[in-house]
C-alpha cells in the first residue's frame, strides 16, 4: 500500500541543492511528484513535457514497465552484493551486453556510479596503464576548453568550464587543454560544421611543448553537452585520433551524454566512425533510474594489468557500489527497452524533423546561434548587458510555466528529449519555446 505523502515538503531548508540557485528556488519551488512517458507531473497537478530527458539521461522516457519490474524483482532477490573479491551474475551479463553494443575494439567494462566517477576512473586507468607498460613518465592529461567531465577533481581538472573550476584551488597538476571547437565561422550550422578540424592540431603543439613521453591521455566529449551543445567539426575527431595514435597517447571519449542513442547510434564513436581507447558512459545506461556508470576499455589496456601472481589485485581502484545488483538489473532492462522499441533508429529517423523545428526559431528575438546533432539542440541567446545568464534563466522559468522543461547553461538553452518523443510533441516543444523567446 502506497504511503500517503504530502505533495511538497513543509521545510526546504536542509537540502543543499546541486547546481541550483538555492535561494531563488526555495522562494518559489518547482516540484515534480510523478513522471510517465514524456511528461512530469508537478506538485500542483500540471503536466510538463520533458524536453531534456531528465538531465540528458531518461532516453526511453519515464516509468517504463520493463525497467520498473526489473528493479522490483532484483530488490526482492538480491539487493546488494560486494564487488570486491565477489561477484553476482547480473554484473557479468551487463558487461557482456555493453561490449557487444560498443565498438568492436571495446572488450571490458569497469563499473562505477556516475559519469564523474567514470571519468576519474578512466584517467586513473590511463596513467596506471602506461606505468604497467614501463612508461611511468606518462602522467600528463589533456582536456579541452569548455569541456565538461563531471565534478571529481580529475574531471574538473581536465574540464574547461570556468565556474566549475575557479573556486576549488589548483586542482590536478600536469594538465593542459586544447582550444574549444566553437568558432564564429560555424554559426547557424545544421549538424557538423565545416570549419575547425585544424584545431585538433593543437595537440601536436602540446606534444612539442611537453614531450609525448609525458602525456598519458586526451579526453574529449564527441559532442560537448553541458557547456551548450558544441558540435565537432567534420574531420576533427579523426584527426585527434590520428595524433593520439602517432604519439602513443590514449584517447578517451566521454560519452556520458552521447551514449545510448542520443545521436542515433549506440555510441557517438560509431556515429563518427572514430574508435577511442576508452569510453566513459552513465546517464542513459540505466535510463536515469538508478545511479550507474561504466568505463569501456580495449583488451590491450585491460591485459596490460593482468600480470604477476594471479592472487594479487591488479588495479587498486573501485567503489562500494560498483556493479550494484539493482543498478545492473535496471541497466539490462534499459538496454532491452531501447532494443525492443528501436529507439536508436527512432532517434536517427526523427533527427531531420528535430533539426527543422529547432532552426525555425532562428528569427526569434535575441537568438544568436542554433546548433544540433541527433536529438540534441541548443539555442544560444544574446546575454543581457551586465546580467549574464539572466535571459536564459528567465526563459527557463517561463517555459516551465507553459508546461515544458528545458535546460540552460549560461545563456544557452539546451534540449535533449527522450527518444520516444513524437513529432507532435516536437512541435509542442518548439511552439512553446517560440512564445517564450518572443516575450523575452
Amino acid at each position: 500500500m502506497a504511503l500517503d505523502r504530502p505533495a511538497a515538503p513543509n521545510d526546504l531548508h536542509a537540502f543543499w541543492m546541486p547546481f541550483t540557485a538555492n535561494r531563488q528556488f526555495k522562494k518559489s519551488p518547482r516540484m515534480f511528484v510523478a513522471a510517465e512517458g514524456m511528461h512530469y507531473t508537478t506538485a500542483d497537478g500540471r503536466k510538463v513535457l520533458d524536453g531534456t530527458a531528465g538531465l540528458w539521461c531518461c532516453n526511453a522516457g519515464h516509468k517504463r514497465p520493463k525497467i520498473v519490474e526489473a528493479i522490483q524483482k532484483q530488490a526482492a532477490e538480491l539487493d546488494y552484493a560486494p564487488a570486491f573479491q565477489m561477484g553476482h551474475p547480473r554484473a557479468f551479463e551487463l558487461a557482456n551486453r555493453l561490449v557487444d553494443l560498443a565498438p568492436d575494439e571495446m572488450a571490458h567494462a569497469f563499473f562505477v556510479n556516475s559519469g564523474s566517477e567514470a571519468v576519474d576512473t578512466a584517467l586513473k586507468i590511463a596513467i596506471a596503464y602506461h606505468r604497467a607498460r614501463g612508461e611511468g613518465a606518462r602522467t600528463r592529461l589533456i582536456g579541452r576548453e569548455r569541456g565538461y567531465h563531471g565534478v571529481g577533481f580529475g574531471g574538473i581538472s581536465v574540464g574547461g568550464i570556468v565556474n566549475n573550476r575557479k573556486v576549488f584551488g589548483s586542482l590536478l597538476t600536469g594538465v593542459d587543454h586544447l582550444p574549444s571547437t566553437h568558432i564564429p565561422e560555424n554559426r547557424w550550422t545544421r549538424g557538423q560544421p565545416e570549419h575547425g578540424a585544424h584545431l585538433a592540431d593543437e595537440l601536436e603543439r602540446i606534444v612539442a611543448l611537453h614531450g609525448a613521453e609525458t602525456i598519458a591521455a586526451c579526453i574529449v566529449e564527441p559532442v560537448a553537452g553541458s557547456t551548450g551543445v558544441l558540435i565537432p567539426p567534420k574531420g576533427y575527431l579523426k584527426r585527434l585520433r590520428e595524433i593520439c595514435t602517432r604519439h602513443g597517447i590514449l584517447l578517451i571519449f566521454d560519452e556520458v551524454i552521447t551514449g545510448f542513442g542520443r545521436l542515433g547510434s549506440p555510441f557517438a564513436a560509431q556515429h563518427m566512425d572514430v574508435v577511442p581507447d576508452m569510453i566513459t558512459c552513465a546517464k542513459g545506461l540505466t535510463n536515469g533510474v538508478i545511479p550507474m556508470g561504466a568505463v569501456l576499455t580495449t583488451a590491450e589496456i585491460h591485459d596490460a594489468f593482468m600480470t604477476g601472481p594471479e592472487h594479487l589485485i591488479e588495479l587498486f581502484h573501485g567503489y562500494t557500489y560498483s556493479g550494484n545488483p539493482i543498478a545492473c538489473a535496471a541497466a539490462l532492462a534499459s538496454l532491452e527497452t531501447y532494443a525492443e522499441d528501436g529507439l536508436f533508429q527512432r532517434c536517427a529517423d526523427l533527427a531531420g524533423y528535430w533539426e527543422d523545428g529547432l532552426h525555425s526559431l532562428r528569427d526569434c528575438p535575441h537568438v544568436i546561434d542554433i546548433r544540433n546533432m541527433g536529438l540534441i539542440g541548443a539555442v544560444e541567446l544574446e546575454p543581457i548587458a551586465g546580467a549574464p545568464t539572466q535571459r536564459a534563466f528567465s526563459a527557463f522559468l517561463k517555459a516551465y510555466e507553459k508546461g515544458v522543461l528545458i535546460r540552460t547553461t549560461g545563456d544557452i538553452i539546451a534540449l535533449s528529449p527522450p527518444l520516444i518523443i513524437e513529432k507532435a510533441q516536437i512541435d509542442e516543444l518548439f511552439s512553446a519555446l517560440r512564445e517564450v523567446l518572443q516575450a523575452e
